[in-house]
């Protein structure tokens, strides 16, 4: 049972979740392993603030990230939403968590309904949960188009209209149709040209001040999720390895995996040169991984009991928590 203080500062718990995929073969198709897309993670998000998750592709960041929001049923764990446990929730009381949970998906091409107008697209949930009349109806929406940033015309358009910003802005203003409290923003602007997708961030940290929202903001590109978070939790094979605030995390990373990530981001100024940390091999198949620790086939510091034992996410310092025998 999650106390009254508990309730109050974190809005979303996730605790030992994980998310396998079932994987079959032979003539009878009988089930031989399982792809373990998330395996295992626990984190919090505090109201109102960013959670940011990074690592490469194939990590199972967005795995997670639907998971969460029960777009996915989660093979194993808990998601506590507000104190509540939505993890089996089914049916009506599922749909009514969707007012308060909505997402912003990576590709803004493919997640607009192509033969629906704007204004149809975005006025969609508020019809679906009965908020307002038919009168108000077109004037919310309107506002809302106007708040991301889009003309007042939009609402007569189709998706094909615009461009891939003005789209995700589309997007985001769908998902704040419903005024919800936490938003999955799964790669945002990954999709987008360079030139745009500061201006894409900068408006979701404006909604969210605005809105009171609290995110999850999944990406693969550091310097992008250090601008957007609070705190940062890095990704690697379906695993949590390390957990800390955002300018903690690049001041002083304490995974290997974390160092290699950060090291490899581009220096605007050549004369602050940082020593390259270069991972050997590839990463292993989410269907057979290591034993041990996950990351030991590619770790440059890697021991000889790494091999063996799976490191548990630990609090190295206060709130920085990693998945390392380094540091037990």
């Amino acid at each position: 049972m999650v106390n009254e203080t508990t309730e109050s500062k974190y809005l979303l718990e996730v605790q030992e979740l994980k998310k396998y995929y079932p994987v079959h073969g032979g003539f009878l198709r009988r089930k031989v392993g399982d792809v373990k897309a998330v395996d295992n993670i626990s984190l919090d998000l505090k109201r109102g603030e960013t959670f940011g998750l990074v690592g490469e592709s194939g990590c199972g960041k967005s795995t997670a990230g639907r998971t969460i929001t029960r777009l996915f049923k989660p093979t194993e764990g808990k998601i506590l939403f507000e104190g509540r446990d939505i993890t089996k929730l089914r049916g009506s009381e599922l749909r009514d968590l969707r007012q308060d949970v909505q997402m912003v998906f990576q590709d803004p091409y493919a997640s607009l309904n192509p033969k629906m107008m704007v204004g149809s697209i975005v006025s969609e949930p508020l019809i679906n949960y009965k908020k307002g009349s038919e009168n108000s109806l077109k004037e919310e929406v309107i506002a809302l188009l106007k708040r991301v940033g889009l003309p007042e015309d939009a609402y007569y358009k189709y998706p094909h209209e615009f461009s891939g910003g003005q789209r995700q802005r589309i997007g985001i203003a769908r998902a704040l149709a419903l005024k919800p409290k936490l938003i999955v923003a799964d790669e945002p602007v990954s999709a987008l040209d360079v030139s745009v997708q500061s201006q894409v961030l900068n408006l979701l940290k404006e909604l969210q001040q605005e809105f009171n929202l609290t995110l999850l903001f999944i990406a693969h590109d550091l310097s992008v999720v250090k601008h957007m978070s609070d705190r940062i939790g890095v990704m690697y094979l379906g695993n949590l390895v390390e957990v800390a605030d955002a300018n903690e995390i690049y001041r002083d990373p304490k995974h290997p995996y974390t160092q290699a990530l950060i090291s490899a981001i581009p220096q605007p100024d050549p004369r602050n040169k940082s020593e390259r940390v270069i991972l050997s091999g590839d990463v292993p198949s989410p269907q057979n991984p290591p034993t041990g620790c996950p990351f030991h086939p590619r770790c440059p510091k890697v021991m000889p009991h790494c091999s063996e034992v799976k490191p548990e996410l630990k609090e190295v310092n206060r709130e920085h928590r990693v998945s390392c025998l380094l540091y037990e």
